[in-house]
């Protein structure tokens, strides 16, 4: 049996109020299982609000802009003012770049800054902020508000604040399991992204027929609500509440060595990060990979209502409905944000996901962009893009998917043990 050791709390350490009360309830500490458990469903939650009201924005397109050369009122209903006008399927493809264009930039500085403080808080003012501009884009249609900037701004600030996810739940969840327990757990913790653009399909879409607000305003209640939770509730490391590590968990090595230096602050450069070996293919394969993806998220429910099926339009909520098969799909994927060389390594962990997963919210951004406009052509020319994209991304994996089966080919040979991964960096 191996020994145990327990971290001593710092001054600037403190549990969740919500972890104290659970302690002080049942007299005894938290096991660390206990504590992998709350990590995994916490942060699941999370993760999954986010998307779900990343998602509503795609849904209530239909209901903003119901325009089509074979436009019918009566299916589709009047619209809501600008979007409904000549230029509407524009402006909103100006609202998703606005939105995920801040959201890439704020990625950047997310992961940075997530490495640097405590990331329960951080979480939940993203969180607090995601929902309350998320509801302020629905309370549009109840203040009736038609300037175009007012949705512009809202949306831009709502990115920013959906930024803070992903570097800090990637980062959590890394700083409590080692690379031996990651495989299926994270396989099965990731599907948070699909099934949070599910519900917020099948939300959004059932709300619409109580006006379009409540499909952004309900969701915004939704994060919100969780976010709080989050923070009474949420271990960060750990470290942060003196949870007893039993040897047998692997132990984590540093993203970065120094040589001569044994202190590290967990923390790592912009430029540092960039050069560690595979991020940048990562991010790139990322780019044209979201590309894709958001495009279907910002604009496959509109494809669909503006589409003739069997000599008839769908109404707003059957759109929104169909449209959630592509996100079932996704429920059994990989996500690229978790970059192999990552794993076991919970140091600088927000910094260089956020590198990844920024430049793919740049790609993430272009997709719907274009959409916007080549859709006024050409929808045919918009599903050509997607291919080649999707392609590009596909070329971009080739040398990993080679390298890893060779590996494994490698290993079935030898009937050796994996070995652990050595230090990624040297400076």
């Amino acid at each position: 049996m191996g020994s145990t050791k327990e971290p001593s709390l710092q001054k600037n350490d403190t549990k969740p109020p919500g972890i104290q009360f659970i302690e002080n309830l049942k007299r005894s500490p938290i096991s660390y299982k206990t504590y992998q458990a709350i990590v995994l469903i916490v942060t699941f939650f999370a993760y999954l609000t986010y998307h779900t009201t990343r998602k509503t924005t795609s849904i209530v397109k239909t209901a903003l802009d119901p325009q089509s050369p074979d436009f019918n009122p009566t299916v589709l209903g009047a619209g809501w003012t600008p979007f409904n006008g000549p230029d509407g399927t524009e402006l909103l493809g100006d609202l998703d770049v606005a939105f995920l264009f801040v959201y890439a930039i704020g990625m950047y500085f997310s992961g940075h800054i997530g490495d640097r403080m405590d990331l329960r808080i951080f979480l939940t003012i993203g969180m607090v902020g995601t929902g309350l501009f998320t509801a302020l884009f629905g309370i549009g249609y109840w203040a009736n508000i038609h300037n175009f900037y007012y949705y512009l701004i809202v949306q831009m600030l709502a990115g920013l604040f959906q930024s803070t996810g992903w570097p800090s739940v990637a980062a959590v969840v890394g700083n409590w399991f080692g690379k031996k327990k990651r495989g299926l757990i994270m396989g099965v913790w990731n599907s948070h992204t699909s099934l949070g653009n599910i519900i917020g399909s099948l939300a959004a879409s059932i709300l619409l027929k109580y006006g379009w607000g409540w499909s952004m305003f309900a969701p915004g209640l939704g994060i919100s609500f969780v976010g709080i939770v989050l923070f009474f509730l949420l271990p960060v490391s750990p470290k942060s509440v003196g949870a007893v590590i039993n040897d047998d968990e692997e132990i984590k090595e540093p993203l970065l060595k120094v040589k001569g230096d044994e202190k590290d602050d967990g923390a790592v450069g912009f430029l540092e990060a960039w050069s560690i070996p595979g991020v940048a293919p990562f991010a790139l394969c990322l780019f044209f990979a979201k590309l894709v993806a958001y495009t279907f998220l910002y604009w496959l429910p509109f494809y669909i209502s503006h589409t003739a099926i069997e000599g008839r339009y769908l109404t707003d909520e059957e759109s929104g409905n169909l449209s959630t098969m592509f996100d079932v799909g996704g429920v059994f994927g990989a996500d690229l944000g978790t970059h192999s060389s990552l794993k076991g390594n919970s140091r600088a962990l927000a910094t260089v996901t956020a590198i990844i997963d920024g430049t793919g919210s740049i790609g993430a951004a272009a997709g719907p962009l274009l959409t916007g406009y080549i859709s006024t052509k050409s929808w045919n020319a918009v599903f050509m893009m997607l291919m080649v994209s999707a392609l590009i991304a596909g070329l971009l994996l080739t040398r990993l998917v080679i390298t890893e089966v060779a590996e494994k080919i490698q290993g079935l040979q030898t009937h050796e043990l994996p070995r652990s991964r050595p230090a990624l960096m040297e400076v």
